[in-house]
């Protein structure tokens, strides 16, 4: 059996968060407390801690709790994956159609690669995830691109406290190796993933850009046998060229 933690003060306050945020005119503690059957030294407490976290802002004339920037700039965080995957979706499917292997669409989270999207190959022998698939941070060729978007210290601090995994025998796990490996990165704008991941599959990797996204990639990974240095140096500049377009159309977009 599994016993899950209930957390209940979080509960609560996403119940507060989801009443304020869902009137114009905000709510007072009183309103709150009878709404959701709370005392008011509860709601205080919890409304409290809100406001200094700057999620909800409290009127000093009416008393009146109304939703925060900091919620608002947590909201527009979290649509922007979803604008991100409808800008990038057909920039995949035309770089997929182009070398017929499978695209990928991943975000950093927190410490781990997190996948959006993926346009796969129409090969029967294919490179494939499910969306929301988390990789580890040094994961091959994407995980080389999101720590490269780093300072350099904190990429020290967490191979000084995690290490560099090694994989397969190809993987580069020492430090001052891969750290130079990742300011290739930076100064080529793309990695590769020469079986360092997964043995038999190769990768290349290129960051995206725009300030209203969090740190983002595109990239293609494909088995060794389709993927020779020939296709590999095509995939370079294709990949650069996928990542450019969706940046360029990322900043064309309206600021919300």
């Amino acid at each position: 059996m599994t016993l899950k933690y209930q957390a209940p003060s979080v509960k609560k306050a996403f119940q507060i968060l989801k009443l304020i945020s869902g009137t114009n005119s905000g709510l007072g503690i009183s309103e709150l407390a009878k709404s959701l059957e709370m005392s008011k030294s509860t709601v205080h407490g919890i409304t409290s801690a809100l406001e200094e976290l700057g999620t909800i802002t409290r009127d000093p004339l009416t008393k009146r709790y109304t939703a925060g920037l900091t919620l608002l700039e947590l909201g527009k965080t979290a649509y922007a994956q979803f604008d991100l995957k409808d800008i990038a979706r057909p920039v995949m499917e035309r770089l997929m159609e182009s070398i017929n292997e499978s695209v990928f669409l991943g975000v950093l989270n927190v410490e781990h690669v997190t996948i959006l999207d993926i346009v796969e190959s129409r090969n029967d022998l294919k490179i494939t995830s499910p969306v929301g698939t988390t990789m580890p941070l040094f994961s091959g060729a994407a995980g080389k691109v999101f720590l490269a978007s780093m300072e350099e210290e904190r990429v020290r601090e967490i191979i000084r406290e995690k290490g560099i995994p090694k994989y397969t025998e190809n993987a580069i796990i020492d430090p001052d190796k891969y750290l130079q490996e990742l300011a290739r990165v930076r100064k080529n704008g793309y990695a590769t993933d020469y079986e360092e991941y997964l043995l038999g599959v190769r990768a290349v990797c290129s960051p995206i850009e725009g300030m209203r996204h969090r740190r983002s990639a595109i990239w293609v990974a494909g088995f060794k046998t389709s993927l020779d240095d020939d296709k590999i140096r095509v995939l370079i500049r294709k990949v650069r060229e996928a990542a450019r377009i969706i940046s360029r159309r990322i900043e064309e977009q309206p600021v919300l």
